[in-house]
């Protein structure tokens, strides 16, 4: 029986098969070459600005390191540091709140636009696009819009004026509203992107399974309870993750709408390494807290992963 080119053998020298299974390793060898170039560009740039500004960054948090004079080797020190930092509990409170409440409403309102935009309707398109405006929209633009709308002669105070409502509040002056106003307007614009996700999703389901669940006598609802619901587990946790750990790296609407005040109640982790680092000069300690949040998220990741079963049986 003859060998297939490219399985090795007992090819003699110079012969025909000897001289397919060369070449068709010189195709695949030509192959991969051709495929590394292609994805060049992209791991130059990942390892250049990702993975070795990680490795940098890691090597700053054993160091004092001010900009101006070279990193002084610290050991520890940055990290027994973090345990006694006032400011840095106080930030993984406010983060803690912020992703208690943003996940699970963003992750509701994420799959609640997911059916309706996939239900066969008129203008089916035009909704889609819609409910992903805000997902396109710059978080500065929106956060400026926000504010606008947040200001004590805003819009909102005006609407609650109308139904004789109090109206004069300060919603991101004062500590007891700032931060409930930023997680309106991130669960605004975060959950049309995660409805991008459930809607592939409801599409993946076979329809054969919901049909057979109506020919069974389900209602509308028990089907969506105990048919759809179960499939989509990988997609819902595959949002809370990804809307944990968005939240606890908030940085750009608190920087925009409030740097962290009023009296620190909007003051997240990120925003606190950036202020020690960009604004005290202090890049050691700034790497150590981000290496503590990488940890942080690294765990409730874990967690997630432990509690949320995203097996689907048929």
């Amino acid at each position: 029986m003859n060998p297939l080119p490219g399985t090795q053998s007992n090819a003699q020298p110079g012969s025909a098969w000897s001289r397919a299974a060369a070449r068709l390793r010189k195709e695949k060898v030509s192959e991969a070459i051709t495929g590394y170039l292609f994805v060049a560009p992209f791991l130059l740039t990942i390892g250049t600005f990702v993975f070795l500004a990680a490795v940098y960054a890691l090597y700053l948090s054993f160091h004092k390191y001010d900009l101006f004079t070279p990193p002084e080797f610290v050991g520890l020190a940055n990290y027994r540091r973090l345990l006694a930092d006032r400011d840095l509990r106080i930030a993984l409170r406010n983060v803690v709140i912020y992703a208690a409440g943003v996940v699970p409403i963003q992750t509701a309102v994420a799959l609640f636009l997911a059916v309706l935009a996939n239900q066969r309707l008129k203008l089916r398109g035009f909704f889609r696009s819609a409910y992903y405006v805000p997902c396109i929209t710059s978080s500065v633009a929106s956060s400026i819009i926000f504010m606008w709308l947040y200001y004590k002669q805003g819009i909102i105070n005006y609407i609650l004026s109308l139904l004789r409502l109090p109206s004069d509040t300060d919603w991101l002056g004062n500590p007891s509203t700032a931060l409930p106003a930023i997680m309106t307007l991130v669960i605004w614009t975060t959950s049309a992107y995660f409805m991008v996700v459930f809607l592939a999703a409801l599409q993946d389901i076979p329809v054969s399974v919901c049909e057979a669940s109506r020919i069974d006598g389900a209602s509308t609802w028990q089907t969506f309870r105990h048919v759809t619901l179960p499939l989509l587990r990988p997609s819902i946790f595959l949002v809370v993750v990804l809307g944990t750990i968005g939240c606890m790296q908030v940085f750009d609407q608190v920087y925009i709408m409030t740097r962290g005040g009023p009296l620190k109640s909007t003051m997240s982790i990120v925003y606190l390494v950036y202020t020690e680092a960009f604004g005290d000069l202090k890049f050691g300690y700034g790497a150590a807290m981000a290496f503590a949040l990488f940890a942080v998220i690294f765990v409730l990741t874990l967690i997630q992963r432990r509690l949320l079963d995203i097996r689907i049986e048929y």
